[in-house]
């Protein structure tokens, strides 16, 4: 069976603070009981049965594994409460308890819940062609693993027979190619798979204009790339140094099949000047401007060739050390860990070109099972962890609740987490000669050792952290020293833009015209830093706060930046009252941070114009059974778009409900959040777990990404603002 191992170490790694937050799978054949064994399988054959119909896992080997280790006793039977009932207190209360109880269960050792954080399809492929490449595929990846990666892929492929960008996503050139390429590495005959699985595969490229359809861009030459966003970056630099290099890996039989195969005419008579300019139209999301297929011809056709040449060729060597310079400081900055699972496999290779004997290499290996993840549907690759980020909102959640006696040792063990998560000092040696800003102070998306700084991140962790700080030390441990509290905001302050807005990772310093030269189609808005609704309310949330605990501290800068954040969530809204969620599915997200911001702020339904405008929105996107639902092509299409079916999804109908309660909806009619509520508690399952449903997070527009514990943690931090807000008010007006 697949074991789970939490803040453990290993050969070949290092780490800042004993590994805390690490989580990576193992396979041990002799663990596990007959009967858990056969648990597992019939979880497997289920995903199976349903996979074109329920396309996301429910990380049910995880939850499994957790529950037996951390114990919490018999839960009692659901709460049900009819259409025509009141919802009373003691209703939720139970169900509070019984989710509470649940959740606690599958919290880590360490403090952190760990969970899947998975859902492009682009992630897997890389891995298993790069090990393939430097010949470590075997080595690499057992009999287990192989197994478990062909799964996945076989799971995620879709009933026309080809693959998605995403899990839930329509069958592209780009996916489809990926994936079967990685089925054949590892092992799949032509042939193979159920239903002609492969052939079908297959037949979906060539069908569609076979692989030349969807040129992978391996060159961008552009001044400046220092202001560029920092992932896009940190893709570039690896891949600009192995196309420098003139990197070819062998080509062997099974290669050469793949051309065989892939192609609708011989592989040497293919014009690849004229394949750089097309792409399949499934794919094509972000289409190129004239001015940009301009600018790749004169690199291709006049810079390119003079770049060979002496002495411009002196100065493509000076560039390719630049370029190698800044993979080695990504390595050495993230523990190998790099900031992203697409940079990490490119800066793995690049350093094996570079020296395939070299201790670099063996340490990128070693930290490659960091990204794996395994549920009932198989192994599969996420970029990073979601560890900080899942922790900080369920804090908030269990705080929600006002049963912290009851639960004081979830929240003790999640406060050491925090504690131990943020990041103590700023990049290595001269970080801003090599464009990365301080960190100091700032927490990760995932854990310490991954080191790159996120502002809503920190912004959440300074807030969970000053929560804690006001709590008995004999209930959740010692608060952090007040210096960190300072360097946090320090950070906080520093990422914010001139029109007040917040960024994710670094300032906001490139021209906005520079993104006319994405070359992915498939993305939006990937090379320069932006400001994010969802970043800017989390800063202001947690200046707010810590303005609060601390007024004296910078207070005129804190006033100013909380002033000049209010004002562009406010000028960002949409003319309809909502806000377009970047990193989450869509307007249900973007809404609930943005209205978290402004209640912060003082703002309130009766002095609020947008948020009465926010409350009609969303009362005007309630399905008729009480709940919201919103699908992932809201994101893409930027425009409201219901779930297939018209179906609810908990987690967006705990969004909404939490925007409605905080914009004061309940003061003028709580009719509609009585109705979701209702909705929230009928869902509990019988061991106090909430149904997995669609994918509700998002990146650059047009990938989703699962963040599974989101189907836990909002209904009960709904459900305990619910409580507090709703219920307890109308029983002091009764």
């Amino acid at each position: 069976m697949w074991k789970l191992k939490i803040a453990e170490g290993g050969p070949e790694l290092v780490s800042l603070n004993n590994f805390i937050g690490r989580q990576h799978w193992e396979f041990d054949p002799d663990a596990g009981t007959p009967e858990e064994r056969a648990e597992v399988e019939r979880m497997r054959e289920e995903f199976k049965k349903n996979r074109f119909h329920k396309k996301q896992s429910a990380d049910l080997l995880m939850r499994m594994q957790l529950r037996k280790e951390n114990s919490c006793g018999p839960i009692p039977p659901p709460v049900q409460v009819k259409e025509t009932e009141v919802i009373t207190e003691e209703a939720v209360i139970t169900t509070l308890k019984r989710a509470l109880s649940f959740f606690s269960s599958i919290q880590a050792h360490d403090g952190h819940w760990p969970v899947e954080s998975a859902g492009p399809l682009f992630f897997l492929p890389p891995m298993v062609m790069t090990l393939y490449i430097t010949g470590g595929l075997n080595a690499m990846l057992s009999l287990a693993h192989q197994k478990e990666m062909i799964r996945y892929l076989y799971n995620h492929q879709n009933e026309d027979g080809g693959w998605g960008f995403h899990i839930e996503g329509h069958s592209t050139m780009f996916g489809t190619a990926l994936c079967y390429i990685a089925l054949r590495l590892l092992g799949e005959g032509p042939e193979d798979g159920e239903d002609m699985a492969m052939a079908r595969g297959r037949k979906w490229i060539l069908d569609h204009g076979s692989i030349c359809m969807y040129l992978i861009v391996t060159t961008f030459i552009i001044r400046n790339t220092g202001k560029m966003l920092c992932y896009c970056r940190l893709v570039y630099m690896p891949m600009s140094y192995l196309y420098g290099k003139r990197f070819v890996s062998q080509i062997t039989g099974l290669i050469q099949s793949l051309r065989q195969e892939l192609y609708n005419e011989p592989y040497h008579q293919i014009n690849w000047n004229q394949a750089r300019s097309t792409v399949a139209k499934e794919d094509l999301y972000y289409p190129h401007p004239l001015m940009q297929d301009m600018l790749w011809d004169f690199l291709h056709h006049v810079a390119e060739p003079i770049l060979t040449r002496w002495p411009f060729s002196k100065l493509r060597e000076k560039a390719l050390k630049a370029a190698i310079g800044h993979v080695r400081y990504e390595d050495e900055n993230s523990r190998y860990l790099c900031i992203g699972g697409v940079n990490k496999i490119l800066c793995l290779l690049a350093r094996w070109v570079e020296d395939p004997n070299s201790e670099a290499f063996k340490l990128h290996l070693a930290r490659i099972p960091d990204n794996y993840w395994v549920a009932e549907d198989g192994l599969k690759l996420q970029s990073f962890g979601s560890q900080m980020w899942d922790a900080v909102f369920a804090i908030q959640a269990i705080l929600s609740c006002n049963l912290n006696e009851e639960y004081g040792s979830t929240l003790r063990k999640s406060h050491e987490f925090v504690k131990a998560s943020q990041v103590r000092e700023n990049p290595s040696g001269d970080f801003k000669a090599m464009y990365r800003h301080i960190s100091k102070g700032a927490w990760t998306f995932s854990m310490q050792d991954h080191g790159w700084q996120v502002s809503d991140c920190t912004a959440e962790g300074l807030k969970v952290a000053l929560l804690f700080s006001q709590m008995s030390q004999d209930l959740v441990g010692e608060k952090m020293e007040t210096n960190r509290f300072y360097d946090a905001v320090n950070v906080i302050l520093s990422l914010q833009s001139n029109n007040g807005g917040f960024p994710a990772w670094e300032p906001q310093r490139a021209y906005r015209w520079l993104e006319k030269f994405n070359p992915t189609e498939f993305f939006e808005d990937t090379l320069i830093e932006r400001e994010y609704v969802e970043c800017t309310s989390s800063a202001v949330q947690a200046l707010a706060l810590f303005r609060k605990f601390y007024p004296k501290h910078r207070r005129i800068e804190i006033d100013s930046s909380i002033s000049n954040a209010i004002q562009y969530i406010e000028d960002v809204q949409e003319p309809d009252g909502s806000w377009y969620g970047h990193w989450g599915i869509c307007y249900t997200y973007g809404t609930w941070f943005a209205v978290g911001g402004l209640v912060a702020c003082g703002r309130n339904y009766g002095n609020c114009p947008a948020l009465r405008k926010t409350c009609e929105f969303l009362l005007s996107k309630q399905l008729p059974n009480g709940g919201w639902g919103e699908s992932y092509l809201s994101s893409q299409n930027k425009v409201w778009t219901n779930i297939e079916g018209n179906r609810a999804n908990l987690v967006q109908t705990a969004w909404a409900l939490l925007s409605l309660i905080d914009a004061g909806q309940a003061e003028i009619d709580a009719t509609p959040i009585h109705r979701g509520i209702r909705v929230l508690i009928n869902a509990q399952m019988e061991d106090g777990d909430f149904p997995q449903q669609e994918i509700t997070g998002v990146f650059m527009r047009n990938c989703t990404l699962n963040y599974s514990s989101y189907r836990n943690i909002f209904p009960i931090w709904v459900l305990g603002e619910y409580r507090k807000k709703v219920l307890f008010a109308q029983n002091l007006n009764a």
